[in-house]
């Protein structure tokens, strides 16, 4: 896998050598951040938006995916936007937030036909198509719940 993958390899597995192969590719941004601000910044951002998320630091983790949609949108990378607002949906969703993941992955969505990436704009719709599924059956999981107690 890339150095980018290691760290949602360390959230999927919890195996320690992918945190460690992302945290080194983080520094190895960071030096290319002193070079080039305008190349590097959303990148940065976004790597450590995704060690923030691994290590459990939700408000710093979703303060760093929006600089990096910022970043990326300011500099004019609509790839870069595209993947940021994707990997921050994700985490949102992750995190019982899908209504706000929803939104973010509709963006991605916008921002990858915007780019060209038709196919993978396609994978993101077919993905909120599947956060819609699985959050009508949360609700109905919790309805019966909710009536237990009236």
């Amino acid at each position: 896998p890339n150095n980018e993958a290691a760290l949602c390899l360390a959230r999927d597995t919890r195996e320690e050598k992918w945190r460690k192969i992302g945290e080194e590719f983080k520094q190895q941004m960071a030096k290319l951040l002193e070079y080039s601000t305008w190349n590097f910044e959303n990148k940065f951002c976004l790597l450590q938006a995704e060690l923030y998320y691994l290590n459990g630091c939700h408000g710093m983790a979703d303060l760093s995916y929006q600089a990096s949609i910022t970043s990326a949108r300011d500099h004019k990378f609509v790839n870069e936007e595209a993947l940021a607002y994707e990997l921050y949906g994700i985490y949102l969703v992750e995190n019982k937030m899908a209504v706000k993941g929803i939104q973010q992955l509709r963006m991605a969505m916008y921002k990858y036909k915007k780019w060209g990436a038709i196919k993978k704009a396609d994978d993101v719709k077919n993905f909120i198509e599947l956060v819609k599924q699985s959050v009508t059956l949360w609700n109905q999981e919790a309805e019966p719940m909710n009536e237990a107690k009236y």
